[in-house]
């Protein structure tokens, strides 16, 4: 079992994206038709098993998830987009990436500069801070869950650990594992509370008070963007 946390950062950002269901539902529609384009079989396609994942887990419907498929494999849907990442630096020397869709780069990037220069922090240059991330499979479950027995599941089915906290308990997979671990689980009984694909921080940065709450401020900005699609820091704000 690893010995630090993933529920703290993630909690704070579930109930950010709870105050904005219909923006996340925008966001994964959009995601599941732009990885639809590169087949509607998601034998074939991991990228859309990911995404179809992603917005089980927030309860849209298989109807919904359905149409979007069909409209990005008929290629016309997003066809325009090109996937942007843009790295810098928020308040506090906070580590901030931002996953963008967009049709026009210079109106991306100028509104999320704005974003970070009106808050205290700036934009860096390419890599500057992912290599601060890594990309895994997350899969949480409930503190009543039987840990041994999904302890035992989980790593039958490939995952790379388990995570224990007194809110529950995180699986984690590797990107390319973690649709056969959702599935195995659920196979087994196991009813994960929140399942994604996302960029973990390998280290934190502590901020708090007034600092905390400009960096706050430039989250929800960030994420209000049309062409904003994830945004992930190594944040640590304490209580």
């Amino acid at each position: 079992m690893a010995g630090h946390s993933k529920w703290a950062n993630i909690k704070h950002r579930k109930s950010a994206q709870d105050a904005k269901k219909g923006k996340i539902f925008t966001r994964l529609i959009r995601e599941i038709t732009i990885a639809a384009r590169g087949g509607a079989d998601v034998g074939n396609n991991p990228r859309l098993r990911t995404a179809i994942q992603a917005a089980l887990s927030q309860n849209m419907t298989r109807d919904t998830i359905d149409r979007a498929i069909k409209r990005g494999a008929g290629g016309e849907d997003g066809a325009q987009l090109e996937a942007i990442r843009y790295e810098g630096y928020g308040p506090g020397g906070v580590a901030v990436m931002v996953d963008c869709y967009s049709d026009n780069r210079n109106r991306t990037v100028g509104e999320v500069r704005h974003a970070f220069t009106k808050h205290g922090g700036n934009l860096g240059t390419d890599g500057s801070v992912a290599y601060l991330f890594t990309e895994q499979g997350l899969i949480q479950f409930e503190a009543s869950t039987d840990e041994d027995a999904l302890l035992e599941a989980a790593l039958d089915a490939g995952a790379e650990d388990v995570e224990s906290e007194a809110e529950g308990f995180t699986v984690i997979t590797s990107p390319a594992d973690f649709s056969n671990v959702v599935d195995a689980l659920q196979h087994k009984g196991f009813s994960p509370i929140n399942a994604e694909v996302t960029m973990v921080p390998s280290t934190e940065a502590d901020i708090s008070g007034e600092v905390a709450e400009k960096f706050l401020k430039m989250m929800d900005i960030l994420e209000d963007l049309d062409d904003v699609q994830n945004v992930y820091s190594n944040a640590a704000i304490r209580e």
